[in-house]
């Protein structure tokens, strides 16, 4: 029997991987939904290699472009937010991968869990921006969450047979990004092409800017919080280059489990599936007949200050986990946009919490109104010159 996926976000890099894995598999995976925000082209060629019942484009205004483009098939073509979530709530979907990138992706995610879907899950700012509205619902609706993330789904590895109450420590490894060794100093001249080199995975532009100023770890420590239940001190960061080990536990009695593999986010992504079987991938093997070293350190505060900002706004709660993602979204976006410097993403972000603070969301509106909020803020700010950026 297929095992039946629909593929939120499918044209990004998680989404194309996952439909390699879809392509490798073809006797165990069907695809039935897929949607996109705006590629057409690709998107076209997707649906005609796969087949699905359903393809949606969240930009509406090219509707008419992927309508035409597929007026000779039989899948039904939907538009909008309204037909992204209807891709992810699809009724023959037994797996969704939620893999829209920022809190674009939030809603599909709601409707797959709603649905009591497994959600196979890699978009961070699902739970960083609405972890507690996002696990009720998982709760309320019998829906499993298993996260896609490389260093989330090496912790749901290493406490498949461990136990959450026998945990002491989740420790998230990092890859540093392109500029590990970097100075401070050397930070305040990097361009969006030096900082989308990372040395390690092939990622979207988005995720890629995370992991050069280490957000990205920061958001997995919150994503990790809402996952994993446990407390906000039982998680820590270490800088680890070569990307080999993908994290690791401690427990209480001092042993340690870790998940290894060579740096290839189709692992995760096929595990999520297959879970909790393992279907062969025949290409990839950590080679122990040849010398490694694999190193670990403490991640650099100092210059990588998102770590820390992310893991403050965790402590203090509230809406600040939704603030320092929509503040991050709007400052890697100016960045990419060669509007701002490097380094004034973080001070962008700490400006942000410093001055907008509130209860926790508890609904999609009350959500969508934090992330509006804060980015009217970021932007009326910088216009203002008041951030001195």
């Amino acid at each position: 029997m297929h095992r039946t996926i629909s593929i939120i976000g499918s044209t990004g890099s998680i989404g194309t991987q996952c439909l390699d894995i879809v392509q490798r598999n073809p006797e165990r995976l069907r695809v039935v939904a897929i949607s996109a925000n705006s590629n057409v082209d690709l998107i076209v060629d997707q649906a005609r290699m796969f087949k699905p019942k359903m393809v949606a484009l969240a930009d509406e205004s090219k509707l008419n472009l992927l309508q035409q483009a597929l007026s000779d098939s039989n899948i039904e073509i939907l538009g909008g937010e309204e037909g992204v979530c209807a891709c992810a709530s699809h009724s023959e979907a037994e797996i969704v991968l939620g893999a829209a990138t920022g809190i674009a992706g939030l809603k599909s995610v709601l409707s797959a869990l709603s649905e009591g879907k497994i959600l196979a899950l890699a978009n961070k700012e699902t739970l960083v921006a609405a972890g507690d509205l996002a696990m009720e619902t998982a709760k309320i609706n019998h829906a499993k969450i298993i996260p896609v993330d490389s260093e989330h789904s090496a912790i749901f590895q290493c406490l498949e047979d461990g136990g959450i109450q026998n945990v002491e420590k989740i420790v998230l490894t990092a890859s540093g990004g392109p500029f590990r060794e970097s100075k401070r100093s050397e930070l305040d001249h990097i361009t969006p092409q030096q900082a989308l080199k990372h040395p390690n995975w092939d990622m979207g532009p988005k995720v890629t800017i995370d992991s050069a100023t280490m957000m990205n770890k920061g958001l997995e420590i919150i994503e990790a919080y809402w996952l994993f239940g446990v407390k906000k001190n039982q998680i820590d960061v270490v800088v680890h280059p070569q990307s080999i080990v993908h994290s690791m536990v401690l427990f209480t009695d001092g042993s340690m489990k870790a998940q290894l593999s060579l740096p290839d986010m189709r692992l995760p992504i096929q595990y999520a599936f297959t879970y909790p079987d393992r279907w062969p991938f025949p290409e990839g093997r950590v080679d122990w007949r040849t010398p490694q070293t694999l190193n670990f350190s403490p991640p650099d505060l100092e210059k990588f200050p998102c770590l820390r900002l992310a893991r403050q706004s965790l402590e203090v709660g509230g809406n600040a986990p939704a603030v320092l993602n929509a503040a991050n979204e709007v400052a890697v976006s100016l960045f990419l946009d060669e509007k701002i410097q490097f380094m004034a993403i973080p001070e962008i972000i700490e400006n942000a919490l410093d001055h907008l603070s509130g209860a926790a969301p508890k609904t999609f509106d009350e959500v969508v109104h934090i992330d509006q909020m804060t980015r009217k803020y970021v932007l009326n700010a910088r216009k203002r010159n008041t951030l001195n950026l």
